[in-house]
């Protein structure tokens, strides 16, 4: 009988573990959800942004921020920057960022840094800044997006964005 007793806890002994580490890996493994937050830059001047944090094919994290700015005028421009470690990558701003559903068309964004970083705050090589206007509206939100980051490097850095991220981007680009 204590034999018995025995077996039953270590089997339900077990059991807790083995469903607390099930537990523990997923939540870990799941992206958080980013907040849109609001900073006032300057009177009039408001940016809306979400920052998430998202690994790159080669298990590299890359900060990926898109960003709202409105103009003490209402004029409004919508960016996504991304934001390596240093040593990461030296981003190639000669072409564009290149967008990719799993099914559909592609979209490129042109490099914005220079809308802006000036000479004098020229962007460390490991960031990047694209001019997604254009394009975010066209953008679907069933699917992930694969973005290509060009790398003055060979080998580019690939992202992988959710479609619950791109629907916060395209909420985000409607702010007035």
């Amino acid at each position: 009988m204590g034999n018995f007793i025995l077996k039953r806890v270590s089997r339900l002994a077990a059991t807790v573990l083995l469903g607390a580490c099930f537990l523990s890996v997923l939540i870990y493994a799941l992206p958080a959800q980013a907040a849109i937050r609001q900073l006032e830059e300057a009177p009039g001047q408001v940016v809306y942004q979400s920052r998430q944090t998202v690994s790159d094919q080669h298990g590299d994290r890359w900060q990926v921020i898109a960003f709202n700015r409105i103009r003490p005028d209402s004029s409004t421009r919508f960016y996504l920057r991304l934001v390596g470690f240093p040593g990461t990558a030296e981003i190639d701003r000669s072409r564009p960022l290149t967008l990719t559903p799993s099914i559909g068309q592609s979209f490129t964004a042109a490099d914005a840094s220079s809308d802006i970083f000036t000479d004098a705050a020229a962007p460390e090589p490991n960031v990047g800044q694209y001019d997604l206007q254009p394009i975010v509206s066209q953008l679907p939100t069933a699917i992930p997006i694969r973005l290509v980051l060009p790398t003055l490097n060979t080998n580019d850095v690939v992202l992988t964005i959710s479609p619950a991220l791109v629907q916060e981007w395209k909420t985000l680009s409607t702010y007035e």
